[in-house]
């Protein structure tokens, strides 16, 4: 029997610190499927997936973050249009000035009333589940 399982990915909210309204970084994917997006990536086999959301943050914006919680695991099939992937997503923050690297185009820093409104994935409603609970402490709902 061959079983076909999602793939685990992160993506990590990270707030800067050192910046007034404590905004987000977002990058510009290189590769398909193109727009902005929240920095993640493909968890390695034998990883944790905390260390997985360190190393893209990392790679992708040469930023080193400190995780603050596990926000919510995001699962829809068609989440993803390349696979079906699971996203556990991390809320982080850091200091400093990110710059594009790995598959990153570009790498923008975002208030909540500036995010771009072409965003890949469901990277739309994650925000909307984090800004919600950011401005007014209502967790998402499962489900």
């Amino acid at each position: 029997m061959t079983y076909r399982n999602p793939a685990p990915t992160v993506d990590i909210i990270i707030e800067l610190v050192d910046r007034p309204h404590r905004p987000i970084v977002l990058i510009e994917r290189h590769n398909l499927p193109l727009g902005w997006a929240i920095p993640g990536g493909f968890v390695d086999y034998g990883e944790a997936v905390e260390v997985a959301a360190r190393r893209e943050a990392e790679e992708e914006m040469g930023l080193q973050v400190e995780l603050v919680e596990q926000f919510l695991v995001y699962s829809d099939p068609s989440r993803d249009p390349r696979q079906h992937t699971i996203s556990i997503v991390f809320l982080a923050t850091a200091t400093g000035e990110p710059k594009a690297g790995d598959d990153a185009k570009n790498v923008g820093v975002f208030e909540s009333w500036r995010v771009p409104s072409d965003l890949c994935f469901d990277h739309d409603r994650i925000l909307q589940d984090y800004w919600r609970y950011r401005h007014y402490g209502i967790r998402p709902r499962l489900g």
